[in-house]
């Protein structure tokens, strides 16, 4: 663009100049050139606009953000190239590299002043270094939207944001960037009146700054808010003190001279010269100001400042070289600026430039414009200055305009007041919610340590008491296991007694029948043979002796048949024995009156040995804790047949006990489990003083094993 615009100055001034016959058709050629020119310009431009928007690469965003950030660009073209470089943006993967480019596209929102995009973007910033908890980018996004703030004068929102990021970086050990909030955050202070807590902040940034390399700018920063905050308090020597330290700093290579420092600490001492009326100096330093290279295109604003202070010093010098033109000249400048506050300060002066040479209309006139001006854009220092000002040049509307002075200014100091009240109440309250979050945490680190001990404490015991049971019911179980086994070798002990006697008895049998029946039958058999060889009469009186003795004989075999049977029912029996000899030794040890019985139908025979070995270790423990703890006068052991079930019942008038409360005692427990071996039930009837009933069920399948017995 400021190539094709010294094309058309070229141009136009040619034509200009160049009137006469023979240069009209060089001027011709000229302006076809310079049409063809833009025709070209503008295609290219399309066709370049046209590739971006087909390939948003990389190169394609790099060129936006060039262009969003060219000055000689008009706002609403930077505006459409920074829409487009965040449109591509936004579709980049969310990294590290994506936030760099935001900032990007803040930053150039913020140096056009597009105050909404600008905190849109800061916003989205922050959102997503939460989501990644990135430290160093929330404290930044924070600082962006204090920049927001701030631009709208929304000072405690400013602060607040600006605090946020403070004690971020303070928490990240950031020292340069923390140093940098907290001369923004003074810089605010300043602003809002609250000078105390200003220059306390800016040494804070300075005690960071002065043991660092490359702080130097910074460091300019500390010294040049220092010398600013000390003129308003009218502290001048200090003031003056610190500009010259800041202007000291200048020599420092590392700062770009293009920034334009010295040319702000050349004016700004020249301020506080003008304001000890030391007018001669003032000049002094503001045209060294001026005279800094390249100031009007580098910083016009700040040109426009040094004219305006250099005219109202010659002017309170009563030196009127140059004037009123320089005061019209600034104003020009702040004007075309835009610059609200210049211009109101332009008019103030010039007022009391006019009120001097006694031109009161136009002295008036210009009052009232900074007034209405100021009041419009809601400058209320400024709106202080020219109601001071038309106050003395109205000298009719003087009270009107004092009064408005004295409510507006109370109205400042204030708000002023409060203002700094309020940054203070943010710290305290900031500080004290990080405190009680603190303390929070704490608390929760304590009470999840308590809770892990507790709950590591309750698992030890849990594993310990798990250990312990199972060692108990491992030791129960080896223990069943002895007993279960002597009662086995018992049960063997008596079958081979038993199988010992019923060989002595097969052979006094088989003795009896040798030598008793045999030999008898034999000696029967002789006689009877001799019957034959002797008379009838005689026979037959012999043949009746001999079929007595044949009676005898059959008498002698039937006992020893029955003798035979009746061991086969012991050997059958031999539970039932073992069980006598366990009733008998109970009969003989305690005082207690004991009763039994079996059922007549039960097969013992088909009934498994475990069955027989669980039953037994029931009884038993049945009958111990009857004499422990019973003290019973009579027990009754039952042994009934059911369909398909064994019933075995232990009633004793004892004293009884709480059957709930006593579910768990080990000798229950055992009952239970061998009850359980069987495949049976258990049954427990109890009250205090009613005595207790056991029943145990267990099922038998008889029925089929004598099918298959009779098969």
């Amino acid at each position: 663009m400021s190539v094709f615009w010294q094309l058309f100055f070229c141009v136009y001034s040619f034509s200009i100049f160049g009137e006469n016959q023979k240069y009209k058709l060089k001027r011709h050629l000229l302006i076809s050139l310079f049409l063809l020119l833009i025709l070209f310009a503008c295609t290219n431009k399309k066709k370049k606009e046209k590739d971006l928007s087909l390939n948003p690469s990389e190169d394609s965003l790099s060129i936006y953000f060039s262009l969003a950030n060219n000055i000689d660009l008009p706002f609403q073209y930077k505006q459409k190239y920074n829409k487009k470089a965040f449109d591509i943006v936004k579709n980049q993967k969310d990294d590290s590299i994506k936030k760099v480019n935001l900032f990007k596209v803040a930053n150039r929102y913020y140096n056009m002043s597009d105050w909404s995009s600008f905190k849109d973007v800061s916003k989205l910033l922050l959102e997503k270094s939460i989501n990644s908890k990135d430290s160093v980018n929330i404290a930044k996004s924070y600082t962006y939207l204090g920049d927001y703030y701030q631009s709208q004068t929304i000072s405690d929102s400013a602060f607040l944001n600006y605090f946020r990021a403070e004690k971020i970086y303070l928490k990240i050990n950031d020292d340069f960037r923390l140093a940098k909030t907290l001369l923004t955050k003074a810089d605010l202070q300043l602003t809002e009146g609250d000078f105390f807590e200003s220059e306390i902040t800016v040494f804070k940034a300075l005690k960071i700054l002065k043991d660092k390399k490359n702080a130097a700018r910074d460091i300019y920063d500390s010294y040049n808010l220092l010398g600013i905050i000390y003129n308003e308090r009218e502290e001048y020597e200090k003031s003056l003190e610190y500009h010259n330290k800041a202007l000291n700093i200048l020599d420092d290579k590392s700062i770009p001279a293009d920034l334009q420092l010295k040319a702000i600490s050349l004016n700004n001492i020249g301020f506080v010269y003008l304001r000890m009326n030391n007018f001669n100096k003032a000049k002094e330093y503001l045209r060294r100001g001026l005279n800094e290279k390249d100031l009007y295109n580098g910083n016009t604003n700040l040109y426009a400042m040094l004219l305006d202070n250099l005219a109202v010093s010659k002017f309170k010098s009563k030196d009127f070289t140059e004037l009123p033109e320089q005061f019209y000249d600034a104003l020009k400048i702040r004007d075309s600026l835009k610059q609200e506050s210049g211009i109101i300060i332009s008019k103030i002066h010039l007022s009391e430039y006019y009120a001097f040479k006694k031109d009161t209309l136009r002295a008036v006139q210009l009052s009232k414009q900074a007034l209405n001006v100021s009041r419009t854009a809601n400058k209320v220092r400024n709106t202080l200055d020219a109601l001071k000002q038309i106050a003395i040049v109205d000298p009719k509307n003087a009270s009107k305009y004092s009064k408005e002075y004295i409510l507006l200014n109370d109205k400042l100091l204030k708000a002023e007041r409060n203002m700094g009240e309020k940054f203070s109440r943010i710290e305290y309250e900031t500080n004290e919610i990080k405190d009680q979050n603190s303390n929070l945490q704490e608390k929760n680190k304590t009470l999840i340590y308590v809770f892990s001990i507790c709950t590591l404490i309750g698992l030890f015991f849990y594993v310990y008491k798990t250990q312990q049971a199972r060692n108990r019911e491992l030791l129960f179980k080896q223990q069943q296991q002895i007993a279960n086994e002597d009662i086995y070798n018992l049960m063997i002990s008596q079958q081979n007694e038993i199988e010992s006697t019923r060989i002595k008895e097969k052979k006094k049998v088989a003795q009896e029948l040798h030598d008793g029946v045999l030999g008898r039958m034999f000696g029967v058999r002789i006689s009877l043979d001799s019957l034959d060889k002797i008379d009838e009469a005689e026979a037959a009186s012999k043949r009746k002796k001999y079929l007595a003795e044949l009676k005898h004989i059959e008498e002698d075999i039937r006992e020893i048949s029955h003798d035979l049977n009746r061991e086969k029912s012991e050997l059958i029996n031999n539970f039932v024995v073992i069980l006598n000899k366990l009733f008998e030794n109970q009969k003989n040890t305690y005082p207690s009156k004991l009763e039994t019985s079996f059922d007549s139908h039960i097969k013992w025979e088909l009934v498994n040995n475990i069955v027989k070995i669980n039953l037994y270790r029931i009884i038993q423990e049945a009958l111990q804790n009857c004499n422990k703890y019973a003290n019973a006068e009579t027990i009754k052991v039952e042994f009934k047949s059911e369909i398909d079930h064994l019933v075995l019942s232990i009633l004793d008038d004892g004293v009884g006990f709480n059957v709930k409360r006593t579910k768990n005692g080990i000798g229950l427990h055992n009952i239970e489990y061998r009850a359980a071996e069987c495949k049976g039930t258990v049954n427990i009837k109890s009250a205090k003083g009613e005595g207790t009933l056991l029943v145990v069920k267990v099922p038998i399948d008889q029925k089929i094993n004598l099918q298959k017995n009779d098969i």
